[in-house]
């Protein structure tokens, strides 16, 4: 059953299972059920992406309705990475969740606090796996009406106007999205990606499918936090509790450069979208615009998260700059920076959640002399802040080695510099907090670590980033076969 049923129980099982922890009383079982079921979702990922490599795309059709009447839900070796890491992520977080939630989230709302994070898993993969564009639509707003609950559950009260802030924009990056859907369905009758991109082949010069191409690009990139469309995200990673915060900084960014992935190489097709249409010239300044406003924004905070915050805005730099490139160098860069930057920003924001459960803030004051009062928080935060500013040996190395590589190809020198000048940001803001933890005086000196429930999972995506540092051919044999389906190759 599970070999023919996966791809439908990734998305069905943290569904169903969401109603279910609000019938289950506030306190431990509902952490325990959505570990559960994050758990056997990660599994799921695992025996997928093990299909995908060994036997090619997969396709399931629910109800048994064959495509396009029916909706597919279907994993090639580009979903498979993303599915992998919104699973794994989600199966580290959870754990980590039975004591920072109760401590950062009202307890009475620790049942719905898990309905709404199975939720948003549960919308992410189903953004990831499903081949219909409406559907994908509807997964989209699952887990962002999941996310904006999830957000606002802070106790700082500026944790509601963050999630209203973020419900806005998202709004309107939904509605952009959807227009678009709905333009190119009236010009082709059909939902289904595959079927889409062999029916707009006949209509791809006219001015409603631009018009579509237009609003779907735009909206996927107000969903992805692309400069200057990036205003909801630093509030929201800021005053979000800490494992929300660790989960959508690791993967909802993510999922929507896997949106716009999909759309502008698969459904329109790579002729189109960076041919007809000037996409890599656009997508590139935005770009650099992002990585150079990023990173000179988050050396100027005082909050750590919203320092970080700032941080994912260079880095989705990084990725959209690979993109604009359109070859399969530059592809696999931002692939595989999509898959290392999830890795590193996951075990950062855990690292700082290890810091508001002892200290019950994120500020620069709060971090002082914590190299000798909580050391193993303190030494993760490092290990991924190193992988984050591209140190060898790290895993942030290779994608940023590799994105190098790629701009060297094309002879885009400006834009390796820009890279340099980046890493260079990124090493002066880490460094802010490494001198404020390891050089100042802490008010108490006592050591105060925080509990090995919190540690283990922030060292296990921390020792995530040297071990695919050291050894790189996993991720990188994945991105590079997504790329190869991007480019309209064997997958």
């Amino acid at each position: 059953m599970i070999d023919q049923h996966f791809l439908a129980l990734l998305v069905v099982v943290p569904l169903l299972a969401s109603p279910l922890c609000l019938l289950l009383p506030n306190g431990r079982l509902p952490w325990l059920l959505a570990t559960a079921v994050a758990w056997v979702v990660f599994a799921l990922a695992v025996f997928g992406v093990f299909r995908v490599y060994g036997d090619g795309p997969v396709s399931y059709w629910m109800g048994g309705w064959q495509p396009p009447w029916g909706i597919e839900y279907r994993l090639d070796a580009l979903n498979a990475l993303v599915v992998l890491i919104v699973a794994a992520i989600g199966a580290v977080v959870v754990p980590f969740a039975g004591r920072s939630v109760p401590a950062e989230v009202d307890g009475a709302n620790i049942a719905g606090f898990y309905a709404a994070f199975l939720l948003a898993l549960c919308g992410l993969l189903g953004i990831a796996v499903t081949g219909d564009v409406f559907n994908l639509f509807v997964f989209l707003e699952i887990s962002s009406l999941a996310s904006y609950t999830l957000i606002s559950q802070g106790r700082n009260r500026r944790a509601l106007v963050s999630a209203y802030q973020y419900l806005i924009f998202g709004t309107i990056g939904a509605t952009f999205l959807l227009i678009g859907i709905g333009l190119l369905y009236a010009m082709t009758g059909t939902l289904n990606m595959a079927d889409l991109a062999r029916r707009l082949a006949e209509v791809e010069q006219t001015r409603t499918v631009f018009t579509g191409f237009a609003f779907i690009v735009v909206g996927a990139a107000i969903k992805l936090a692309l400069f200057p469309l990036h205003l909801w995200l630093p509030n929201a990673y800021t005053h979000a509790p800490s494992v929300v915060s660790a989960f959508l900084a690791a993967t909802a960014t993510k999922v929507a450069v896997y949106v716009l992935l999909r759309f502008t190489f698969t459904v329109f097709g790579l002729e189109f979208s960076f041919g007809a249409a000037p996409l890599s010239l656009i997508l590139a300044t935005l770009a650099v615009a992002a990585i150079l406003v990023g990173s000179v924004s988050a050396v100027t905070q005082n909050n750590v998260k919203r320092l970080l915050a700032y941080s994912s805005v260079a880095q989705i730099g990084y990725m959209v700059v690979a993109i604009a490139m359109v070859t399969a160098l530059g592809l696999t860069a931002a692939t595989l920076h999509l898959f290392n930057h999830a890795l590193m920003k996951g075990a950062l924001f855990l690292a700082l959640g290890c810091v508001v459960y002892r200290m019950g803030g994120a500020d620069m004051d709060s971090l002082r002399g914590l190299g000798r009062k909580m050391p193993l928080t303190m030494a993760a935060f490092v290990v991924a802040g190193l992988s984050l500013i591209g140190v060898p040996l790290t895993a942030g190395f290779i994608s940023k080695w590799y994105l190098v590589l790629a701009a060297i190809e094309l002879g885009w020198w400006p834009i390796v510099a820009v890279v340099l000048v980046g890493s260079l940001l990124a090493a002066i803001y880490i460094w802010r907090v490494v001198e404020v933890a390891y050089f100042r005086e802490a008010d108490d000196p006592a050591r105060s670590e925080a509990p090995w429930s919190l540690l283990a999972p922030t060292w296990l995506l921390a020792l995530a980033n040297i071990y695919f540092g050291l050894d790189a051919r996993l991720p990188v044999s994945l991105a590079e076969s997504a790329a190869s389906v991007m480019l309209g190759g064997a997958p």
